[in-house]
């Protein structure tokens, strides 16, 4: 059998190509002081994307979802946001078998709180 090769096109013909963005960048804001528009030097429409996207995923929780992420975040150690990001990076809730995952999180928050 022959390999396959697939390019990337853009869906709509003679559109300009989607810009290319570093390895696992997301396509947000810049997170650096920036004296431009808020969306940098990127799509807008992409940014008011990934805006509306963060704050649907942040703030429309039912409070008894919120209540219930809480105490098992504090259950496995965690803080809110680390168990609440968990779960819309991976898809997955954490239990207390996973302690390797665990683990890591709390190494990346040691890592963070370091001053740089």
């Amino acid at each position: 059998m022959t390999a396959m090769r697939f390019r990337r096109t853009s869906a709509l013909v003679g559109a300009a190509a989607a810009p290319d963005f570093a390895p696992r960048h997301n396509g947000g804001p810049p997170i650096e002081d920036y004296g431009g528009p808020p969306w940098g030097k990127g799509d807008p429409h992409l940014f008011l994307h990934w805006q509306r996207a963060h704050r649907a995923a942040w703030k429309s929780l039912p409070r008894e979802v919120m209540l219930f992420r809480m105490a098992k975040a504090d259950r496995l150690g965690l803080t809110y946001a680390e168990y609440t990001l968990e779960i819309l990076e991976r898809g997955r809730h954490l239990q207390l078998e996973d302690t390797t995952r665990i683990a890591e999180i709390k190494a990346l928050r040691r890592r963070r709180r370091r001053p740089a």
